[in-house]
This record gives structure tokens, C-alpha cells and sequence, in this order.
């Protein structure tokens, strides 16, 4: 039986978030771009210059609830905040800075006006506080929906030549700037039934990660102008991301965890409340939006990113990530449809 056999009865929860652009990408027309799908964001050229185009949609109770277990109310200032990070984070894992963006905003017909106007400010206050001061808001699309739903599509520029994932040479060091795992770790506090009561200012803050989540907006033009070889954003966490990148760049990942315990420490408020290992949100949490990158060996990092391994060749086998000698899960992390 061929694959596309076995797949006719498939549903996209059978596939993952992988399998389903495996299946989508080959039937789609991407001739005019001069970078398609399988980045951050793509490229469009346009009278010689390059264009870089993102988007991301957060939808009710799939990215984010109204309400959480713990008891928190998720803001519609945050979600409004969110849907600017997420993605003038992929512009900035090409390399380049947002210049605009349009929103497509869908609302149940109860939504209070209140919400709509703290939305638009949590847009506004993001693209200024975040340092995304080129971007303009074009417009966008107002429809009725049974849920609330935002697609923010951004576009942007590099001036130092986007930079892909498909890039690593072995022997290139391995970095991370940004936060890593916090968001993954202010997810699983909201999760957990009842605590708000319970939250220490340092646990808010780690809360704050998952719903107001900061990329580190001058870190890669920074990046790109250092020579960094490939770069992608942390949205599915440091393992599977690594994975991405290790199979885009036909290379192996070794990763050394030790690089990565201030991360973890960071954590601790939130995982002496919930009895978990920090470290297993540093591995695996997303939307941290930060940058996973790979530099020369002989380049000179920028100081706001941390080493935390090495690009090996891959002897011809399958790209693999290591973590400390031992090959780690890349399908470990988030998945839309997990």
C-alpha cells in the first residue's frame, strides 16, 4: 500500500503538526517566493528586494482560555499582546525586522467592546515595548465566529540577508538568546486546577512568559550581522526545534544540559509549586520565542546568547539531536495537534 493510500482515512490528529505539512507543502505553488515554506517566514521578492512573510493564528481554548484551571483570566490585552510577539518573533529568526502586519480578528457576537479596545492596546503596547518600532499596523478583517480567533499575518525586511535553519556546518556552535522554558513552565502553573491563590510574585512571572512572552527582537539582525550560519525561534521548544534544525541542515545536534541550568534555576518557584523537574521545561516547553542559532566556530557571538552545543556530521545516518551523549526525543514538545 503507497503512503498516500494510507493516508486517505487519516485525520490531522493521526498526523501532527509534521505530517500535515508534509502532505500540504508539495501541493502548494510557491514559485514566486524565493524562499516558500519551511522557515520562520517566507521570502517574496518584489522589484529586487526581499520580503519576509509570517503568520499565526491563537484560537480560544486551543492557544489560550478565557479562563484557566488555576483561576486566572486570561486578559484580552495579552492575547492581543501575543498575537504581535509570536510573530515578529518568526521575522526575527530570519534575521530581519517587521514593517507591518495585518490582523484578522473573529469574535462571538457577546464580546464586549471593552475587550476589543484592550486588545488593540495590548497590539499597540507590544509593538512599541517590544522594540518593533518599524512595524505599522496595515489593517486587517473583522468576522463573527463561535470562538474568539486571531491570524496576524507580518511582514518584514533583512538587512543582512535572511538567515534559514538549513544552514549549520558541522562543527558550528550551537546557541541560544532569550528565554527558554519559561513559557512552557507558565502554561503548566495555568493548568494546574485552583492555584492561583497559591502563586509566589516570582511563579506570576513565570505565568506572565507563557501569556505576555518577550523574543528578543535585537538578537537577530544582531545574529545575522555576527554571521550566524542558521537561526530559527523557539515556539516548540529547544529539542524539537533542535530537531528542525539538525534535519533541515542534514547535521547532528550534540547539546550540553549543563549550558542550561540557569535556565532551569529560573524556574524553580514554578516547579517546587508543581513537583516537576525544570529542566524537562527547558527541553521540551514552547513559545518561549527565543532564538536557536549556529555560528562559525571562529565567530564572535553576540554576548546576550549562550553556547549550549555543538554540529557534528551525521556519517551519512538520519540528522539526530544529543543531549549530553544520548539522543533525545525531537517529536517531544508541542504539537497543535497532539
Amino acid at each position: 500500500m503507497t503512503n498516500d493510500q494510507s493516508n486517505v482515512d487519516a485525520t490531522v490528529s493521526d498526523l501532527g503538526e509534521q505530517g500535515i505539512l508534509d502532505a500540504m507543502l508539495p501541493l502548494l505553488d510557491s514559485e514566486q517566493a524565493s524562499l516558500g515554506p519551511g522557515d520562520d517566514a517566507g521570502a517574496l521578492r518584489v522589484r529586487g528586494n526581499e520580503v519576509l512573510v509570517s503568520v499565526d493564528t491563537l484560537v480560544e481554548n486551543q492557544d489560550f482560555r478565557l479562563i484557566w484551571p488555576s483561576g486566572l483570566e486570561h486578559s484580552a490585552y495579552d492575547i492581543g499582546w501575543k498575537s504581535i510577539a509570536q510573530n515578529v518573533s518568526d521575522i526575527n529568526a530570519m534575521g530581519g525586522y517587521a514593517t507591518g502586519a495585518v490582523i484578522s480578528l473573529s469574535l462571538p457576537q457577546s464580546t464586549s467592546l471593552e475587550w476589543v479596545k484592550n486588545f488593540s492596546r495590548g497590539v499597540a503596547d507590544a509593538v512599541k515595548q517590544l522594540g518593533a518600532e518599524k512595524l505599522t499596523i496595515l489593517g486587517g478583517d473583522l468576522g463573527k465566529s463561535q470562538e474568539i480567533s486571531v491570524t496576524t499575518t507580518v511582514l518584514g525586511e533583512c538587512e543582512h540577508g535572511k538567515i534559514l535553519r538549513s544552514g549549520v556546518h558541522a562543527g558550528d556552535r550551537i546557541a541560544v538568546a532569550g528565554r527558554v522554558g519559561a513559557a512552557g513552565a507558565g502554561l503548566a502553573v495555568l493548568e494546574r486546577e485552583g492555584q492561583q491563590q497559591r502563586w509566589s510574585r516570582a511563579v506570576s512571572r513565570i505565568v506572565e512568559a507563557q501569556c505576555r512572552p518577550v523574543p528578543p527582537l535585537e538578537s537577530g539582525p544582531r545574529a545575522a550581522q555576527a554571521g550566524a550560519t542558521a537561526m530559527m525561534d523557539l515556539s516548540d521548544g529547544l529539542i524539537r526545534d533542535s530537531g528542525r534544525m539538525a534535519k533541515a541542515s542534514h547535521v547532528n545536534l550534540e547539546l550540553d544540559s549543563a549550558a542550561l541550568k540557569d535556565y532551569a534555576l529560573r524556574l524553580e518557584a514554578a516547579a517546587d509549586l508543581i513537583g516537576t523537574d525544570p529542566m524537562s521545561w527547558v527541553m521540551y516547553g514552547g513559545e518561549d520565542f527565543g532564538l536557536l542559532a549556529a555560528f562559525p566556530e571562529e565567530s564572535d557571538i553576540p554576548e546576550e546568547f549562550t553556547v549550549i552545543g555543538v554540529a557534528k556530521p551525521t556519517a551519512g545516518r538520519r540528522a539526530i539531536v544529543k543531549v549530553d551523549g544520548k539522543i533525545a526525543k525531537p517529536e517531544t514538545g508541542f504539537d497543535h495537534f497532539s
